[in-house]
């Protein structure tokens, strides 16, 4: 399936950055107090890649709904109305992300025209910005999804696979 593709390809890119981020750590410490030869730029290139860690991440997390939630409206909604509420907070989240979204894709654009880079590698910022944007963006699209998925199983246009089905505790139906 093409989310599964998705969500392996994003996990992989992340796994790689995180694993890039070990070595580069590690080959820099190392350096530094056995050689007297720290990795120049080592903690630029970290600070990049744990920004890129976080929103390579994002989307993966957004679609499996694995972020930090407060059931405070637990309370409020009966059981057989919890797809209304899961719609309502998933559209919610997908308006935030995409106003969110395109507010930092200006950002990278501007940072390209005005040729923004790091300070001691001359990393042009315009890349992790609009990387960040993208993220975002389909961040909101997949909530959507979601969305989308708890309207047609509350409104029993799915019987099963939705996200409010037994399967959903599994992972739902992207797996």
């Amino acid at each position: 399936r093409v989310g599964r593709v998705l969500q392996l390809t994003l996990e992989g890119v992340a796994g790689a950055t995180l694993f890039g981020m070990m070595l580069l750590t590690t080959a820099d410490v190392t350096g530094r107090y056995f050689f007297n030869s720290p990795i120049l730029g080592a903690v630029e290139l970290t600070q990049l890649m744990l920004a890129a860690l976080v929103f390579l991440s994002l989307p993966v997390v957004c679609w499996r709904q694995e972020h930090i939630s407060v059931d405070l409206l637990d309370a409020i909604f009966p059981a057989r109305l919890v797809w209304v509420r899961e719609v309502l907070v998933n559209l919610l989240v997908t308006a935030a992300l995409w106003v969110m979204a395109r507010r930092v894709w200006a950002l990278a654009e501007r940072a390209f025209d005005w040729g923004d880079v790091t300070e001691f590698l001359r990393i042009p910022y315009g890349y992790l910005i609009g990387l960040i944007a993208i993220m975002l963006a389909l961040s909101a699209l997949l909530t959507l999804a979601r969305a989308v998925l708890y309207l047609l199983e509350g409104l029993k246009v799915v019987k099963q696979g939705g996200p409010l089905s037994p399967a959903a505790e599994r992972g739902g139906p992207h797996d």
